[in-house]
């Protein structure tokens, strides 16, 4: 029993991460979705909830958006963005599609609008790479912490958009934030505001003082008329 308990200590030590001030945001989407209701049609949509933690602190940003897809996630990135008040060095997602058009271990093909958006702030993005659960730890703990108290708390209220659901959100965001750590001897009274304000937020790049125009980029090939399609319009060439 003791040499078991030396071996968990010992993975615990080997998989603890260090993360410099300032340096890393790591970005996920909780698993469960937040059922919205349209107050009009009754019709029931199900909100999904973007995640974004600075490395140092675990300082905490959550938001709900109608999909993952391409806009929705360049738009959770820009408000993440101004929630931390400013830009760190490097973004680290997922492989999901709206950040990486071709997963790679070495070498990932991130998406052109995503790279504009991280050129725009002046920061990079380094996807966690397929098969090494270390690289996205910091995001799936983030994520687990949303889920058991942001939502869990949210599960028998009823949201008749996303706006009032991101109301909601908005209003935990804070306590889970202020919120002491619990289990760390060395920060039993810290909490991730107070390690914000303490570690990342001095060093953090500042905001543009322009925020990124969205921009789509597709690969189009004329047809014999000149034309090329877009969204189902033609444009001359």
């Amino acid at each position: 029993m003791r040499m078991y308990r030396q071996w968990r200590d010992k993975q615990k030590r080997s998989m603890r991460q260090l993360h410099k001030a300032g340096e890393k945001a790591f970005i996920d989407y909780c698993g469960p979705t937040v059922e919205v209701i349209d107050r009009h049609s009754g019709e029931i949509r199900h909100a999904q909830v973007f995640v974004g933690v600075l490395g140092a602190s675990s300082y905490t940003f959550a938001e709900a958006t109608w999909t993952q897809s391409l806009p929705d996630w360049i738009g959770s990135h820009q408000r993440m963005l101004r929630f931390f008040g400013g830009v760190p060095e490097l973004l680290v997602p997922d492989n999901l599609k709206a950040a990486v058009t071709q997963a790679c271990r070495y070498a990932p093909k991130i998406n052109t609008t995503y790279t504009e958006l991280a050129t725009h702030y002046g920061t990079a993005v380094l996807p966690a790479r397929p098969y090494k659960p270390k690289d996205k730890a910091k995001a799936e703990v983030a994520v687990q912490v949303v889920e058991r108290w942001i939502l869990a708390r949210l599960r028998h209220r009823t949201f008749f958009s996303l706006a009032e659901l991101n109301a909601a959100i908005a209003e935990l965001l804070p306590q889970l934030n202020q919120r002491p750590f619990q289990g760390r001897r060395e920060s039993r009274r810290e909490s991730r505001q107070d390690l914000y304000e303490t570690l990342d937020r001095p060093a953090l790049k500042p905001l543009p003082q322009d925020d990124y125009e969205y921009a789509e980029w597709r690969h189009a090939k004329p047809g014999i008329d000149y034309h090329v399609a877009v969204d189902k319009r033609f444009y001359s060439v």
